[in-house]
């Protein structure tokens, strides 16, 4: 999926919801696996989208970088490495 159909898809979704034919739960639901499939999708350029594994709150963030070395300083980035141990996985 690229950005332009993700972008589309989030605003039907937020339209269904304005106009009442679903609920706030719904919508948020909708809303999250229109971006869980951009971002096991994306790849752009010299960005993939990376998985971490392992310990809590590293495991199943996802973030986007030029390879695993930079995946994992992101996710680094994001937490207090002293506090987790994981890997990073690129995803299919």
């Amino acid at each position: 999926m690229d950005r332009i159909s993700a972008l589309r898809n989030v605003e039907d979704a937020l339209a269904d919801f304005e106009s009442g034919e679903t609920d706030l739960g719904a919508t948020e639901r909708r809303v999250v696996n229109v971006l869980r499939t951009y971002a096991t999708e994306f790849e752009d350029g010299d960005l993939t989208a990376y998985r971490a594994s392992g310990a809590e709150p590293a495991d199943g963030l996802v973030v986007v970088a030029e390879s695993p070395a930079q995946a994992r300083e992101r996710v680094n980035e994001r937490l207090d490495p002293a506090d987790v141990t994981f890997e990073v996985e690129q995803l299919d």
